[in-house]
């Protein structure tokens, strides 16, 4: 058994590496890397914080419980990205994949999960959830977002993954306290 879960890890592990080094590949191109970059420079917390700001201004109730419930699935994917990142101390990609550079300056040295990601997610699912039209902003943009932390070479596709899982259960969490 035990063997057997070793050769299943090393071969999602290989399979990581090369999807990492495929996608990395669309990093050739200076416009996309450029609408990327700014796609994760707002998501390193800005567009949020702004938000979490704005909501209750020019939503009332419902603005101010959206605030609110960003503000607890915010706090909880800290907590969890904070004790997940050092214990799972997985390297980025650009790290030790060959051909994979950074493209974009990295906020930590650890690329497990994928922070943008699972905040991205879970905030565009409880935005979503208080304003449903919203979806057709959100939504695109957290796939911008999850997408950006592979092409800039700063996650490998297993780390977007969960932190989209994550961030979705705890979305969904926090949604169902409400």
């Amino acid at each position: 058994m035990q063997l057997w879960l070793e050769r299943t890890v090393a071969r999602w592990a290989d399979r990581d590496l090369r999807w990492t080094q495929a996608i990395h590949s669309v990093a050739r191109w200076p416009v996309v890397i450029f609408a990327l970059v700014i796609a994760s420079r707002l998501a390193d917390g800005v567009l949020w914080y702004t938000l979490m700001i704005v909501f209750p201004l020019i939503g009332g109730l419902t603005g101010t419980a959206c605030a609110m419930q960003m503000t607890g699935v915010g706090v909880l994917n800290l907590a969890l990205y904070r004790y997940l990142k050092p214990r799972v101390s997985r390297l980025r990609p650009f790290v030790i994949c060959p051909g994979v550079r950074a493209r974009t300056s990295a906020l930590d040295t650890y690329s497990f999960p994928s922070g943008h990601t699972l905040h991205a997610v879970s905030f565009s699912i409880v935005i979503a959830y208080h304003y449903p039209l919203a979806t057709l902003l959100v939504g695109p943009f957290a796939l911008i977002v999850a997408v950006s932390r592979l092409v800039l070479g700063l996650h490998y596709p297993s780390d977007v993954v969960v932190g989209a899982v994550v961030g979705a259960a705890t979305a969904a969490l926090v949604l169902a306290v409400n």
